[in-house]
């Protein structure tokens, strides 16, 4: 019987449609950076939580990009990273096979990423569209270029590009 309510629940609440579920989510004071990921979340209207697994992935790829030196100016910028960086689901390859491809590239809307087309895995896995990798770019670079300054804003937009 429990299941049976739980899957009418289920029904209605996608009846009620995301923007009504979204509104009734937590909101951003349990993530590690409750400013950045209530930024993300309003702007790409995601959860808290989907919005604090997409700022750790992107800052996961930064970091594999940036010399220990340049992260640590990135990383430092930012309250909470390490809690961001544990909130992001593992990243796929982005290469691999003896043509270079993977199953990432048949992910639609990674086509186009680049080096980022790996990020476009963990986005899916959070359930967010690969295109909205390009929406939350300039989120995370703008939030650092305020808390870390101009150059430490570079070193991170260079890096998710």
């Amino acid at each position: 019987m429990s299941s049976i309510l739980l899957s009418s629940l289920f029904i209605a609440a996608m009846a009620i449609g995301p923007a009504t579920l979204y509104a009734q989510t937590p909101d951003a004071q349990g993530t590690a950076n409750p400013e950045l990921v209530g930024q993300l979340a309003k702007e790409l209207s995601v959860t808290p939580q989907q919005a604090e697994g997409a700022a750790g992935t992107l800052f996961g790829h930064a970091k594999t990009k940036l010399d220990p030196a340049d992260w640590s100016k990135v990383s430092s910028a930012v309250p909470g990273m390490d809690g961001l960086l544990k909130a992001a689901p593992a990243m796929a390859a982005a290469t691999g096979g003896v043509a270079g491809t993977s199953g990432v590239s048949a992910i639609p809307g990674a086509a186009g990423l680049g080096g980022l087309a790996g990020v476009a895995g963990s986005f899916s896995k959070l359930g967010l569209k690969p295109e909205m990798v390009a929406k939350a770019i300039p989120i995370l670079t703008n939030f650092v270029t305020k808390s870390g300054g101009a150059e430490v804003g570079q070193l991170l937009a260079g890096a998710l590009k």
